[in-house]
């Protein structure tokens, strides 16, 4: 996940875009021509796009785009460390 890449779709992409988007990726992902290489870069695409997902709601609930970003990636980066 790249926070910039999150920023631009969340600024850019409205919800209900960002969830076709993921729809379309998802059922790339499922061809059987897909290399594994093709893959790993369709399945960060759509970790950028749920994040963009993620910040969408927080700011819908409130927050301010920095601690909506903020707090997202602290919250990826604590489940990683788990």
């Amino acid at each position: 996940m790249k926070l910039p890449v999150i920023r631009q779709i969340q600024r850019n992409c409205s919800p209900g875009q960002i969830e076709n988007a993921i729809a379309v990726l998802e059922s790339i992902s499922e061809a059987s021509s897909v290399k594994e290489e093709e893959l790993d870069v369709i399945g960060e695409l759509i970790s950028n796009c749920c994040g963009a997902l993620e910040v969408h709601k927080s700011i819908a609930s409130g927050e301010s785009e920095k601690d909506a970003l903020n707090g997202f990636m602290k919250k990826v980066m604590g489940s990683i460390d788990q």
